[in-house]
């Protein structure tokens, strides 16, 4: 059985060993790509692969938990055991990630006073049930065990949020009652405050930093912060930034591959290293994340590309073949590989066989009922859309129409109308509409675009969703409301009611049905540029959102999800003729 330890290197059975590890993480591959992932970070040198463990797609709902398909972490770590990886685990209750809620499940915030990261025994209490659930999971694959994993993570980056001690703590306490023996580290930034905050040195646990440029100086910062703390450990960057996240609406950000290996060579003279990205992958569904702004939020495109050493949908870039020369170069007795290439392809473009506007589809949806209109977390729908309906009289005379504290996106229709999109820092501002008939139909779209997955508004009342305070007309708070949770699965698709496809622009939110038909199956992507606003399901799988404002304009549909008849159905929301699927063996990227 191997042995790890943490001495003044990192002692693998007993002789010193260099991590030279990349971050992949499983829940945002399809399980049939996390061989050839592996296999291409093998290839490039490197002997050991990181992950994030998100708690929010691990238990979805309270007490109920969920480890298949992508979220079957055991499966993952059996593949990089397989070929020989070790594993280094970060399953803190928060992860950041730019993953909806930071990985914490929106469920928490069901909870009065709830106090996210904090050692409030409330959240503890449910931290501990999370982990009984999870670190049975992971004993065996310890190193202690005879697996792949060397050391595991406490919390993420804690240092840049709190200073609750007591709540490390007490995390460290979990872990060791739960059975884990490796090795335990914090992540942080390599500033002196973050550091501080974050480090649990004094209980013998590892403090690694985590930067992007600069090796030297950061390293300098660590090993300075290790001596005041009498420690004498091996230098580790957990997470060196290898490219960067987007946001809707500005330009793609790249990195250039000479700069970043020259980089990183200082930094393996130095210490160990865990690249973050070695492939970014995709955020499907809606588990985008959202950076905090003051006023207007800014939530993250589907694509977690990163600009990484492998590309979303798995093939080597520029940087990967620079960095597997440096390795090389370095370290020349590693073996390396040819790296394995992902096959893409374009499908003949389809027209619509059916379309289903949303309004008409009351009958073959399910609604919730209440005096007001609820928020997200009371009606335990926690993510995508809720759409609004209630009715009003008419007194005849152009009324003002607003919503009261509301996240995120609200589209307000009258009659079946659109009358307006409010986003951000505009809701709240009245509309003005003049109705015809008797009685009003009021019809409210909004739009949970993501939680913040990093800084001081984790905690903030913004992070809980839809229509919190009401809806007035007039003066006068609206009651009798029906709310559709939009569940958006195979089941519910088929319950649609698609008719025949019409020419005209829609006039309200509309799904629309596709069939296509393949002979030879390989990933591809969905080209967006036509659309507006809204997401696709390709046979009951959501593949996340899309939206004009770019810079993306295709989602990655991976050939895992494809088979010879497949039905596919785009949500669009912004009235726009969805009248062909089309498709590219490319990503579509508009420059900004």
């Amino acid at each position: 059985m191997v042995s790890f330890e943490i001495k003044q290197d990192f002692m693998l059975d007993g002789k010193p060993f260099k991590i030279l590890s990349g971050a992949v993480h499983y829940f945002r591959i399809v399980p049939s790509q996390w061989y050839s992932t592996l296999y291409n970070l093998k290839a490039l040198g490197f002997n050991t692969v990181e992950t994030y463990i998100p708690w929010n797609l691990h238990e979805p709902q309270e007490g109920q938990f969920n480890f298949n398909g992508m979220t079957d972490l055991e499966g993952f770590l059996q593949v990089a055991q397989k070929l020989g990886l070790y594993v280094i685990l970060r399953p803190s209750p928060f992860i950041c990630a730019e993953w909806e809620l930071g990985g914490l499940p929106a469920w928490l915030l069901n909870l009065p006073q709830i106090q996210l990261r904090s050692s409030q025994p409330l959240f503890l209490e449910k931290v501990q049930h999370y982990y009984d659930a999870l670190l049975p999971r992971l004993v065996d694959y310890q190193i202690s065990h005879g697996g792949p994993v060397l050391m595991m993570q406490v919390e993420n980056e804690y240092g840049s949020f709190g200073e609750d001690r007591d709540y490390l703590m007490a995390l460290v306490k979990m872990l060791r009652t739960g059975g884990i023996e490796v090795p335990l580290f914090t992540a942080d930034g390599t500033w002196i405050e973050a550091l501080t905050a974050g480090n649990l040195t004094d209980q013998d646990i590892l403090v690694t930093g985590n930067f992007g440029s600069q090796s030297d100086q950061n390293f300098d910062n660590l090993a300075q912060f290790m001596k005041q703390k009498g420690k004498q450990w091996p230098l580790m960057c957990m997470e060196y930034w290898d490219g960067w996240f987007n946001r809707w609406g500005e330009a793609v950000i790249r990195r250039e591959a000479t700069e970043m290996v020259a980089d990183i060579k200082q930094l393996l003279q130095r210490g160990s290293l865990n690249l973050y990205m070695f492939r970014g992958g995709t955020n499907f569904g809606f588990m985008n994340g959202c950076s905090a702004r003051k006023t207007k939020d800014l939530p993250q495109v589907t694509s977690y590309d990163y600009d990484a050493i492998l590309t979303e949908w798995g093939a080597p870039t520029e940087k990967y073949y620079a960095l597997q020369k440096m390795i090389h170069e370095l370290f020349p007795e590693l073996k390396q590989l040819p790296p394995m290439l992902p096959e893409l392809s374009a499908v003949a473009s389809v027209k619509p066989d059916g379309v289903a506007g949303l309004f008409d589809q009351a009958g073959h949806l399910s609604a919730s009922n209440s005096l007001y209109p609820q928020s997200f977390e009371q009606l335990q729908h926690y993510y995508g859309y809720v759409w609004y309906h209630t009715t009003t009289q008419n007194f005849h005379h152009p009324e003002q129409l607003k919503v009261i504290d509301a996240q995120d996106r609200v589209q307000f229709y009258v009659d079946q109308q659109w009358l307006g999109t409010q986003y951000g820092e505009e809701i709240g501002d009245e509309l003005t509409y003049d109705a015809t008939t008797e009685e009003v139909q009021l019809d409210l779209l909004v739009e949970n675009m993501g939680r913040v997955n990093y800084g001081y508004k984790l905690n903030a009342p913004s992070q809980r969703k839809g229509i919190k305070g009401g809806v007035m007309v007039d003066h006068q708070f609206q009651v009798g409301w029906a709310q559709y949770p939009l569940e958006i699965d195979q089941r519910v698709l088929a319950q649609l009611d698609f008719q025949l496809p019409k020419k005209q622009q829609p006039v309200q939110p509309t799904f629309t049905h596709f069939t296509v038909d393949l002979t030879a199956i390989k990933s591809t992507f969905i080209n967006c540029q036509a659309y507006g606003k809204g997401c696709i399901w390709v046979n009951g799988f959501n593949l996340g959102r899309y939206w004009s404002r770019g810079p993306i304009h295709s989602l990655y549909v991976p050939a895992e999800l494809l088979k010879e008849h497949n039905e596919i159905v785009v949500f669009e929301t912004e009235n726009v003729l969805v009248d062909e699927l089309s498709f590219t063996d490319q990503p579509v990227i508009e420059k900004i």
